[in-house]
């Protein structure tokens, strides 16, 4: 398995965030912060292509994931890339199905394949 889930769409850059902020909405999910990578960059003179991080959560799970394990924290909020590549906008998230590997012990298994499937679902939505 791939650690992330990309994908390419034919929306424009700005389009995209927009969709992927409603996605997250509809997933159940609340966005937190919006990481303008272009922007922090160029203000250090330092020059790239359009970049946004989402970072968003779902708190009932981050709460139940952070008495299994504080460790978890390391991994949270959740994040979604959005770039342009060769005049494409893209797509991209962390797939939260590996995180079993290295929190065997926390129960979890089944939120990470629900996070996981939710994340590739926003994903996708987003795209379309």
């Amino acid at each position: 398995m791939k650690f992330d889930y990309t994908v390419t769409t034919e929306k424009s850059f700005d389009v995209a965030i927009q969709s992927a902020q409603e996605a997250i909405a509809t997933a159940g999910m609340r966005v937190l912060h919006i990481h303008d990578v272009h922007q922090t960059l160029s203000e250090k003179w330092y020059e790239r292509g359009p970049l946004k991080i989402i970072e968003f959560c779902n708190a009932k799970l981050a709460y139940e994931a952070l008495n299994a394990d504080m460790n978890i924290s390391l991994w949270l909020p959740c994040r979604l890339s959005v770039y342009v590549k060769d005049g494409k906008t893209v797509v991209s998230a962390i797939r939260p199905a590996f995180l079993s590997q290295f929190f065997p012990n926390t129960e979890l298994n089944e939120k990470f394949e629900w996070l996981d499937a939710t994340i590739r679902n926003i994903v996708d939505n987003t795209a379309k």
